[in-house]
């Protein structure tokens, strides 16, 4: 398997890289305008990048990416068009990762699962971060 894109009427849901996806180099599969940046470091041994630090940078984002990457367990990330009908149940096991960039998800978990997951701040609370929806089944 490999990097794959989940779009649903030309609009693109989600990102998933595979546990088993190699690349020869560090290949970053978002656009570059992506608010959220996600790919694959890879490098040779014996490869030295230097100290740095990255620019502080105003940016102004409006969408929130959420990615996951399971490290144990199976989860299935469940992902619903924009008119609220099921589009794609994913089922990931360790080493799988899904960037949600657009539309309502979901999980459902599987066997017992721990995933690092990783979103824009800063977080605000349940209250002011989560919008609940009643999807159709």
């Amino acid at each position: 398997m490999t990097i794959e894109i989940v779009e649903y009427n030309g609009i693109k849901y989600a990102e998933i890289i595979w546990a088993d996806t190699r690349v020869g180099k560090t290949t970053f599969f978002s656009p570059a305008e992506s608010s959220f940046q996600f790919g694959l470091l890879a490098h040779s041994a014996g490869f030295v990048e230097p100290p740095h630090y990255h620019k502080p940078v105003a940016r102004t984002i409006s969408d929130l990416q959420q990615m996951f990457l399971v490290q144990r367990g199976v989860v299935v990330v469940e992902l619903y068009t924009d008119e609220g009908k099921p589009l794609r149940e994913i089922e990931m096991r360790a080493g799988d990762a899904i960037v949600l960039i657009h539309g309502v998800h979901a999980i459902r978990v599987l066997e017992d699962m721990q995933c690092i997951s990783v979103k824009q701040g800063p977080y605000l609370g349940e209250e002011q971060d989560k919008i609940f929806v009643d999807m159709q089944k």
